[in-house]
């Protein structure tokens, strides 16, 4: 069956216009489910990556093959896929509860140029498998990952006058696997008397009673105060 298509491998307004077309209909594929999930990259976009690192591989091939120049076949994909970083950042946020959001669809926007540069290259069997696995992992496998039980993130701000208040904090959500994502200290004078406050970002590996978490750290020697933010 490989045999077979071996003749489509060749440069030939054929072949470009196969490839082009492939391109096409596998970034529209892709693009089409991040639109229908109202995300920042479309179909468009998914279709002119694919499309256009396609037309790059070709120019690549194109040079080497039929003009005979002295140029490196893969040196157009390289600078495809570090440009395919810059795009894809531009997708990626961070909201105000400090969670990053578009991370799936920066590397949905990476494949989906790499698949173009198959296409573009020839290696048919490659893109149109490596489209079908996306589409797959999209779809199927993110239904089966909205199932899998996870603990939100929360912050909580803690006032104290003591600062080995806050080392025995930080030490008790270690012992109880809680992950300080981030930790912000303001202290000012009070009377004389240092008054501290710290924010602090926290992440459960398991489920957890918040309540009791907060009521171990109220009896903390040195802390005032703690609320959940």
């Amino acid at each position: 069956m490989l045999e077979s298509i071996n003749a489509l491998r060749t440069i030939s307004f054929g072949t470009v216009a196969l490839r082009m077309i492939l391109a096409f209909l596998c970034g529209t594929a892709i693009g089409f489910e991040r639109s229908y999930k109202n995300r920042p990259a479309g179909f468009r976009t998914h279709i002119l990556v694919c499309v256009g690192a396609a037309t790059a591989s070709m120019t690549g091939v194109y040079l080497y093959l039929n003009m005979g120049l002295p140029t490196d076949i893969s040196r157009l994909g390289a600078q495809v896929v570090s440009g395919l970083g810059f795009i894809g950042a531009g997708t990626i946020i961070v909201t105000r509860n400090r969670t990053v959001k578009g991370l799936t669809t920066a590397a949905g926007l990476w494949a989906c140029g790499v698949i173009g540069l198959a296409l573009g290259a020839g290696f048919y069997e490659g893109g149109i498998v490596a489209t079908a696995l996306i589409l797959f992992t999209e779809t199927i496998i993110a239904q089966a990952a909205t199932h899998i039980k996870t603990t939100p993130e929360f912050r909580i701000t803690l006032h104290y006058r003591h600062k080995p208040a806050l080392d025995q904090v930080m030490r008790y959500c270690k012992d109880q696997r809680v992950a300080i994502t981030d930790l912000r200290v303001i202290s000012r004078s009070d009377n004389e008397h240092p008054n501290y406050a710290a924010v602090l970002s926290l992440r459960p590996s398991r489920r957890l009673n918040r309540d009791m978490l907060l009521a171990h750290i109220r009896n903390v020697h040195g802390v005032q105060e703690v609320e959940e933010s």
